[in-house]
């Protein structure tokens, strides 16, 4: 357990069979196939223990999006330059940006959170901009660490107030998402180091590398894992030294799911990678946590795989800003209706159908 976040893990508990287990037997008697519903089932499950209770509800959802920019862009690991970040997350608070359009249609309400971006902002009234800047980005790691310790601590508190704020208000699921030019870099150094791994197996071409590119991002994070690796003693360290402000804040919102007890939906590779780094702060928290779908990026899957967690959508989806996780919103949502509204084999006197196997 890191001991500047102890005050706030302790509070962790397990998640509650009881409602895990009332939340199976319905569904054993809902009139339909056993299981046929799969991993939608086995999240409403998950979800029922999360929230402890039966009677699940998902009906008021969030997406927080982390909007911070990287000092690794001075290396060229990207295609377009930090301007970008300001001008997307100034969008989303319009409106105007992929997921806000995909949220408008899922029923979502949309959060984006400036934690770093290299500008001051102007916020639109559609999403109003909520104001956490810690710094104007960070550091190029090539060159120094991304963020001192403090920072990083700092940006994970963040993410679990965020997360206090939005349960108090109600909000019983929560999706998380990014806007941060240079973060498939980022989000590949900390997973690199998190899994002792070599980050060509993991780097992706992130918006649209060239090859010349690719090689040169891979340079840069195996520079840097051979610099600061030594050093790390815990996920922090990880997040401080090669991390951004948008994975350290997403990191702290998954941490946040597991305090406050409401399920957090993965995005794809960027959204995994802080939810790594979480499960390493504290080992367990994955239980809160519900994987939208396998990102196109290399490491999608072997981070998903690494955190036991299925996906509700194979679509080689890449686009971020947490638009995977809305777009498995909806599916949930239908799996929560059946299981709340569908009659029973009791209801229509048939008989129910038996486990595989005659058990």
């Amino acid at each position: 357990m890191v001991e500047e976040l102890k005050q706030y893990l302790l509070g962790i508990t397990p998640l509650d069979q009881e409602a895990m287990e009332m939340t199976r037997i319905r569904w054993s008697r809902v009139a339909k196939p056993l299981l046929s519903l799969g991993a939608l089932e086995e999240d409403l499950i998950k979800i029922a223990g999360i929230s402890q209770t039966s009677k699940v509800d998902i009906e008021k959802r969030a997406l927080v999006i982390m909007c911070g920019d990287n000092g690794i862009v001075e290396e060229g690991v990207t295609q377009t330059g930090v301007e970008v970040t300001a001008v997307v997350t100034e969008n989303m608070t319009h409106g105007n940006s992929s997921v806000c359009i995909m949220a408008e249609r899922a029923g979502v309400d949309v959060f984006p959170v400036d934690i770093g971006v290299a500008r001051e902002l102007v916020s639109g009234e559609r999403y109003p901009l909520i104001r956490k800047k810690l710094a104007y980005g960070t550091k190029n790691f090539a060159k120094e660490p991304a963020m001192t310790r403090q920072e990083s601590i700092k940006a994970i508190e963040t993410g679990i107030s965020l997360v206090k704020i939005l349960v108090d208000s109600g909000y019983r699921l929560i999706a998380t998402g990014e806007m941060g030019i240079g973060n498939t870099t980022t989000s590949s150094a900390v997973t690199s180091m998190l899994l002792d791994m070599d980050p060509r197996l993991l780097t992706g071409r992130g918006a649209g590398l060239s090859d010349e590119g690719l090689l040169r991002k891979m340079k840069v994070i195996s520079e840097a894992i051979n610099l600061y690796g030594p050093s790390c003693k815990d996920g922090v360290d990880v997040l401080s030294k090669v991390g951004g402000f948008d994975l350290a804040g997403l990191t702290g919102v998954f941490l946040g799911g597991a305090i406050y007890r409401v399920p957090i939906l993965l995005d794809g590779f960027i959204s995994g990678a802080a939810a790594l780094a979480a499960e390493k702060i504290y080992p367990g928290c994955c239980d809160f946590m519900l994987a939208s779908h396998v990102s196109a990026e290399p490491a999608g899957k072997l981070v998903l795989d690494e955190l036991k967690l299925s996906p509700l959508i194979q679509a080689g989806l890449c686009l971020g800003e947490g638009s995977g996780a809305v777009a498995a919103i909806p599916l949930l949502t239908m799996a929560s209706d059946i299981y709340q509204k569908m009659s029973s084999f009791e209801d229509i006197k048939i008989e129910e159908y038996k486990p595989l196997g005659g058990a």
